[in-house]
Formats: C-alpha cells, sequence, structure tokens
C-alpha cells in the first residue's frame, strides 16, 4: 500500500513538474514572440522610413544610385547610437577635471612631436589661412587624439547608419539628422571617400578635426592636392580644413587669443571689452606680473572658475574659437593647450581644486587598477570621463570613502593596496 502511495505521488509529481515546464516554456515562447513581433514592427518602421526618406534625399539632387549604396548596408537602427543620445550626465564636470582631462603633459609632448613631423604643412597652412598652427594641433588633440580615436572600433562608428537612427528615432535630433544625412551623402556623391571610410561619432562627427557633414561641404580644402578633401587620411586636408572654418569666421592673424591677469586688489572692473591699453590704465597685469600688451585691441574678462580661480582677458579670436564649439571651456582647453605646445607654461593660478592633482599617468595608474580590479570596463587613456567616474564612485562606497567619482591622490592610494 505504501509503495502504490509513494508509485501515485511520484507520478502526480512528474505530471506537475511537466505541467510547470510545459507553462514556463509557454510563457517564454510568449515573451518571445512578443519581442520579435515588436522587433520586426520596428524594423519595418524603419524600413518604410529609409523608402520614405529617399524621395527627400532625391529632392536635395541625391541620385537614386547614390542612396541606394548609402543605405545598402543600413539593415536596421544602432541601439547604441540612442543610448548616447539619451546619457544625462550623472556628475558636473568641475573646471579642474575638464581642463586636466585635456591639458596635460601627453597631450602636450605628443603635439610637439606632431609639429615637427607635419612642419612643412603647418607652415604653409598657417601662410594660407593665418590661423596659428599651436591652435589647429590643439584642436586635433582635443577632437581626436591627433587621430587615434579613427582606430577606435568602439568610437567610430557608420556616419550614414547614426545619423538615420537619429532621424528615425530621435525627435530631438530628427530635423539635425535628415540635414546632415543628406550632406553626408552629398559627399559620397562627389567621390570624397568610400562609403566604408564614411565613419564618425555617433552624431555624425568625422575625421581627424570631427566635422560634421554640413560643415564639412562649406570647409573642407583639399590641400595636399590629390583631388580629395580627405579629413579622414589625410592630416593636411583635415588641419587645412579646421584652419579654414577659423579663418571663414574672422580669425585675425597675430592677435592673441587672450591672456592670463591678475585683478588688482579691491578694485571692481567693467564686464565690457576694452583696448589692452586701457585695462592697463585700470591696473591689470598679466598673471605673471608682466604688463599687458601695449595694443588697441579689445579685450574682455573671463572667470571661468570664478574670482579665485584663473581669470582671463580674451580677445575675439577666443570667440571664433567658440565657432567650433559653442562652449567657453573648449575654447579655453583649445588656447590654453596650445599655449602648452608652443612652449609656455603653466597657468600662473591653478583651478580650485579639493585635492593636490594627478598627473596624467597617475590617472592611467588609477584607470588599470580599477579595471583590474573588475570596476572600470573603459580604456586606460588617463581621461576622467562619466565612465571612469562611475567605476571610481562603485569603489569608493565598496570601501567607505567618499564617493564623489573623482580621481584624489587619497582613492589612488587605497588602490595602490588592494
Amino acid at each position: 500500500m505504501q509503495k502504490t502511495k509513494s508509485k501515485t505521488f511520484s507520478s502526480f509529481k512528474k505530471l506537475i513538474n511537466q505541467k510547470t515546464l510545459i507553462i514556463g516554456l509557454a510563457a517564454f515562447l510568449s515573451a518571445f514572440l512578443m519581442f520579435f513581433a515588436s522587433f520586426l514592427q520596428a524594423d519595418s518602421g524603419f524600413k518604410h522610413w529609409i523608402k520614405e526618406f529617399k524621395k527627400t534625399a532625391l529632392a536635395h539632387n541625391i541620385s537614386p544610385s547614390t542612396f541606394d549604396m548609402a543605405f545598402k548596408t543600413v539593415k536596421a537602427i544602432d541601439p547604441e547610437v540612442l543610448e548616447k543620445a539619451a546619457y544625462q550626465p550623472e556628475f558636473i564636470d568641475h573646471p579642474w577635471n575638464y581642463f586636466d582631462n585635456r591639458v596635460h603633459d601627453i597631450a602636450i609632448l605628443e603635439g610637439q612631436h606632431q609639429a615637427q613631423k607635419w612642419k612643412n604643412w603647418l607652415l604653409q597652412i598657417e601662410k594660407r589661412f593665418g590661423v596659428d598652427h599651436n591652435i589647429l594641433l590643439a584642436i586635433w588633440s582635443i577632437e581626436s587624439n591627433y587621430g587615434k580615436i579613427l582606430a577606435h572600433k568602439g568610437v567610430m562608428r557608420d556616419t550614414i547608419r547614426s545619423l538615420a537612427t537619429l532621424a528615425y528615432a530621435d525627435q530631438k535630433r530628427s530635423k539635425y539628422a535628415q540635414t546632415q544625412l543628406i550632406a553626408a551623402m552629398k559627399i559620397l556623391q562627389r567621390g570624397e571617400i568610400t562609403r566604408a571610410q564614411l565613419t564618425g561619432s555617433w552624431a555624425g562627427a568625422m575625421g581627424h578635426t570631427q566635422f560634421i557633414p554640413s560643415s564639412y561641404l562649406t570647409y573642407a580644402i583639399d590641400m595636399d592636392g590629390d583631388g580629395r578633401c580627405d579629413i579622414w587620411t589625410s592630416v593636411p586636408d583635415a588641419l587645412a580644413t579646421a584652419a579654414n572654418l577659423l579663418h571663414m569666421n574672422g580669425w585675425q592673424p597675430n592677435l592673441l587669443w587672450g591672456v592670463e591677469i591678475k585683478l588688482p586688489q579691491g578694485k571692481d572692473l567693467p564686464e565690457d571689452w576694452y583696448s589692452f591699453k586701457e585695462w592697463t590704465r585700470l591696473g591689470i597685469k598679466q598673471a605673471n606680473g608682466q604688463p599687458l600688451p601695449s595694443s588697441s585691441e579689445q579685450a574682455i574678462l573671463k572667470y571661468p572658475d570664478g574670482p579665485k580661480g584663473p581669470i582671463f582677458l580674451v580677445t575675439k579670436n577666443f570667440f571664433v574659437l567658440k565657432r567650433y564649439n559653442n562652449a567657453d571651456r573648449y575654447a579655453l582647453a583649445v588656447a590654453l593647450l596650445a599655449n602648452r605646445i608652443s612652449g609656455h607654461p603653466k597657468l600662473v593660478q591653478d583651478w580650485q581644486r579639493p585635492f593636490p592633482p594627478l598627473t596624467f599617468h597617475e590617472r592611467k595608474e588609477l584607470q588599470s587598477r580599477l579595471k583590474a580590479l573588475g570596476y572600470y570596463k573603459g580604456e586606460v587613456d588617463g581621461k576622467i570621463g562619466k565612465v571612469s567616474r562611475k567605476a571610481l564612485k562603485a569603489f569608493q562606497l565598496r570601501h567607505g570613502l567618499e564617493a564623489d567619482g573623482y580621481p584624489s591622490p587619497a582613492v589612488l592610494s587605497v588602490l595602490r593596496k588592494q
């Protein structure tokens, strides 16, 4: 009797397990079919959008063959592009970290090396466009790390697919992306670059100097004379294109972008444009104690880190730099890096910081140690951006440190003990 009960229970249990398995499989299959249907619907919607966008492209003088060639390999949107487009900064990037990431010893030394390597071309470009070649080297550094980023598959993307993704799925950037898509196809139609070589950032910035397609069409220069404006593989073309942008937007040859200054004690200063001579009469000197240039060129005060950080008088050329990227920080980073490449010393007044700065090599060491411990998945490049700071914050939380995500000597010391 006991054996019969046991056998009955075993059969019942087996039946329950089979039913559970069947129900589980059914649920999984249902979820998979829903996902697959959703995917097909999205894919179908994107294909329909491409078909409709072709009409727009043809109306902008893109040939059918160019359009078909451009979209031949574009079968689906790029989800990583949408992820980057939707990113909301988790951290505030303080001035000291922003400038430490861009104006550092490695960038300076590499800029000086590239200045020698491309000396003849740089002299020709400077003579033709009147733009200081050190400014061009600084732009090259900040935009693509002297071209090194172009070989980084994790950063470089198919420009047509990226822009098509934004045009189709990002309402905020759709108009921008459609304009840039048309421009990108015009670049292909002109034979400036092959379809496979048309790569850029997730937002469509391309080449050594990271031009968006519409800006390329406006400013691109064939400096090396090979018949193509190739900012992807020709350094002379890329640097000349950057110089042309600055030149066409009013860069004045032989005009300083600005100078670091020291404010006179207890004196309110105007927030208007005055000549260097007038600023001198108001009691302002350079931060190193030297007098200001004795010229009638106009300049205006800039406080990028408040009254306790470094302070500058900037000229119209500073604002021309903002035509490349409309941010004071960007223009100042280019200007300061250009100064250092040309041999100028560090700023007299450092940025306001909560702790002493790490060297660039120490920042790389910090990333490397975080990576070895499994916190960091990015490149060991010494640049403490959002990925590095997220990893730092996780490490700090795990070890009871203040979780600010910043690369301090204290956190590096703790890392070295792991």
